[in-house]
């Protein structure tokens, strides 16, 4: 049969997989090489050169990382329906290229940066990276799964691999934009962020042969309806530009379109779908939902976290923006260990479910901060926290992160039915951003201004007790009821697309998939 085939057998493999797969892999390494080198400078940036407060800035920074992952729902719902996901990417990498050299304009910082000029350049700046992170983030790790089918033991171990090449990007980006941005000025580490990003479109064009016509429009595309798709996209910036200055607008939307979201995909799956697709959506929204807790705690390290090792680590004269390299070099030295780990278990059919992976996941990042605060109090708050827990810290993270990240990436794209890909995946997303943006007030109720350093410290490290805790007892509920959403997931009855064709078409050769299993690009109107 058709499904049993390989995807990328007509072009070869490399490692075993298809070599689009290492496309993929370095077009997304430079994307996280910018946004990475970004990020680790943006806390320092907010409150060092426009002298934002730590709770103002710690809310700025969860808007913007909240609003980078709602805007992936639209850029996966217009690459669904019209753009494909390939023409989408290309989109995004343009504005993500542009929006990271904008960075580069420092400008000088007024009090409350009121009628400041160079400051609404800077908003610009980041809704240009907002909206190309919609268009690029959920469409290219859709194509991901294009190019296997959806029963292929290869896909977890795929992902893993895709998930290296996003955090070799971000430990490179963290430590040379993180370096010379802090020793030589803010211009040059953002202006460095934008080449990356420029180096990840020219990648990314190089290698559409070998994605192998993964990606196209569902239909062929009019001109003047692809340059609408674009038009939207300009839109959207204009929208997040104002969005970005007034982040109360942010949380609001996040509470309406996101039940909007949940209750629109709800729907769909109980009107819509056979029971086993119904209730692999319900999993999925399981996983959606639990993966917001282990955000909100995650996040912190690129903003109070990050700020707690600027100010309360012995580093030895380190700039703290570096250490934000440190969850992405532990993905690279663990990320394979997992892979083959998830494979071989596979293999012997002693794979932990997916469910089972992300309460394991949400335990460790509780954890982390518990470890953070008893080194803390260990050594007095009066002292320099010895650096060595800033390690065990982002080794925590970094381990729940593999259990339940990569991991969430396949299940999105395994549990969705194939006309609700890019949709799932964006979903997926979007309950990243909510838990950036709770990152954000969590961040927030860390700063204390006005008080000592040690005074400072403590009320960090209550707020790192606290989640910490709660952390841990959810996750431990989630492995509770693991069981019964691994029931939910009907892994046993999940069928490549080229075999839910032949079940609807009985064979026909009209809208049938190619030898690779796919549907192809002229599919029938479903």
């Amino acid at each position: 049969m058709a499904s049993t085939l390989q995807h990328g057998d007509s072009a070869g493999t490399f490692l075993g997989h298809p070599k689009g797969l290492f496309v993929l892999f370095f077009a997304e390494m430079w994307e996280r090489f910018s946004y990475y080198g970004m990020r680790a400078l943006l806390i320092f940036y907010l409150t060092k050169h426009w002298l934002y407060s730590d709770s103002k800035a710690g809310v700025i920074y969860g808007a913007y990382t909240a609003l980078v992952y709602i805007t992936p729902v639209l850029g996966g719902y217009l690459a669904d329906k019209y753009l494909g996901q390939r023409k989408a990417v290309l989109f995004g990498a343009v504005l993500l290229t542009l929006g990271h050299f904008f960075m580069a304009f420092e400008g000088e910082p007024q009090v409350g940066n009121v009628d400041n000029p160079v400051i609404y350049v800077f908003w610009l700046a980041l809704a240009l990276i907002i909206v190309g992170s919609g268009f690029l983030k959920a469409n290219i790790s859709v194509i991901v799964g294009q190019l296997y089918p959806r029963t292929d033991i290869r896909r977890d171990s795929a992902y893993t691999i895709f998930y290296m090449g996003i955090n070799l990007g971000a430990a490179i980006g963290s430590l040379l934009c993180g370096y010379i941005g802090e020793t030589y000025g803010w211009g040059y580490g953002f202006g460095l962020a934008g080449i990356g990003m420029l180096a990840g479109l020219l990648v990314f064009m190089w290698g559409k042969p070998l994605l192998l016509g993964r990606g196209e429009p569902p239909k062929p595309l009019a001109k003047n309806t692809e340059w609408t798709m674009y038009g939207i996209g300009i839109v959207m910036v204009g929208l997040c530009w104002a969005a970005i200055q007034f982040q109360d607008v942010v949380g609001y939307f996040l509470g309406g379109f996101g039940g909007a979201l949940v209750l629109y995909v709800l729907f769909t799956a109980v009107t819509k779908l056979a029971p086993e697709e119904r209730d692999r959506i319900f999993a999925a929204m399981f996983l959606i939902l639990t993966s917001i807790v282990f955000w909100a705690l995650f996040e912190q390290a690129g903003s109070s976290l990050n700020l707690f090792t600027d100010r309360h680590v012995d580093r030895a004269g380190v700039p703290a923006s570096t250490f934000q390299s440190i969850n992405a070099i532990y993905i690279i030295l663990l990320a394979p260990i997992f892979a083959i780990t998830w494979q071989y278990l596979g293999q012997k059919g002693l794979e932990p479910s997916a469910p089972f992976k992300f309460g394991l996941g949400v335990i460790q990042v509780g954890l982390g901060f518990l470890v953070l605060v008893w080194g803390a109090k260990a050594v007095g708050l009066e002292n320099a926290t010895p650096v060595i827990f800033i390690f065990l810290i982002y080794l925590l993270h970094t381990t729940g992160e593999l259990c339940l990240s990569p991991v969430g990436l396949s299940a999105m794209n395994r549990l969705a039915p194939a006309h609700m890909a890019s949709l799932i995946m964006g979903t997926w997303f979007f309950a990243s951003a909510t838990g950036n943006f709770a990152a954000g007030l969590i961040a927030a109720a860390t700063g204390a201004e006005g008080v000592g350093e040690e005074a400072g410290k403590q009320v960090v490290i209550d707020v790192y007790s606290t989640v910490g805790m709660y952390a841990v007892g959810i996750g431990v509920a989630v492995l509770v009821i693991s069981p019964l959403i691994k029931k939910l997931m009907h892994l046993d009855t999940l069928k490549d697309d080229a075999e839910e064709l032949e079940d609807i078409f009985g064979g026909s050769e009209v809208g049938s998939p190619d030898a690779a299993g796919v549907r192809p690009a002229t599919r029938p109107a479903e």
